[in-house]
């Protein structure tokens, strides 16, 4: 099974979540996979693809400082995107790529690369974020799109799952502590 089609079990199920994408290494990748399966539009709010330093500070709120340090390519800038474009869509959730697809030796990216961010908005304006850095050498530029967008859902559909596993116990909880 595909990590789209996962995840569209995962958001079928109470309480329903929906999920968003900002990307700049893949390209609009993320959100081909997330809208290949039918009935997406039920949960998947939109996407953007924010390629320059510009459409990332101005549409996803990323410190302008900190990305022209690092080339719009560090944890803090995919954090900074998958937060972002949950406030741009008004999604639970909201994922971000972005890092080099192909090396990029001026930036010390001697192969490709990139970081993504998973950002959970919870009640009360906190939020849960997780992130992480993959490397792809000797892999094609295509094939690393392909491969960062596929982690990023991979990673998605492990926190829904993980999610969904908490609040099963916390209910059970509940009911057991309901009958004594």
């Amino acid at each position: 099974m595909t990590p789209a089609a996962e995840l569209k079990k995962l958001m079928q199920r109470p309480p329903v979540l929906s999920v968003c994408a900002a990307e700049s290494l893949t390209g609009g990748h993320v959100q081909a996979m997330l809208t290949s399966v039918s009935g997406a539009s039920e949960y998947f709010r939109g996407g953007i693809t924010a390629y320059t330093l510009e459409e990332k500070v101005k549409c996803l709120g990323v410190n302008r400082a900190h990305a022209k340090r690092s080339n719009s390519v560090s944890q803090q800038v995919a954090v900074e995107m998958a937060v972002g474009a949950c406030r741009l869509f008004d999604a639970d959730l909201g994922v971000a790529t972005t890092g080099y697809a192909q090396p990029a030796k001026d930036f010390a990216a001697t192969v490709p690369m990139a970081w993504w961010a998973i950002c959970h908005r919870q009640g009360g304006g906190s939020a849960v974020v997780i992130s992480g850095c993959v490397e792809f050498p000797g892999e094609k530029r295509v094939a690393v799109q392909h491969r960062v967008a596929d982690t990023v859902l991979r990673e998605l559909v492990k926190y829904v799952r993980e999610l969904h596993g908490e609040r099963r116990r916390r209910a059970r909880a509940r009911a057991a502590k309901k009958k004594k």
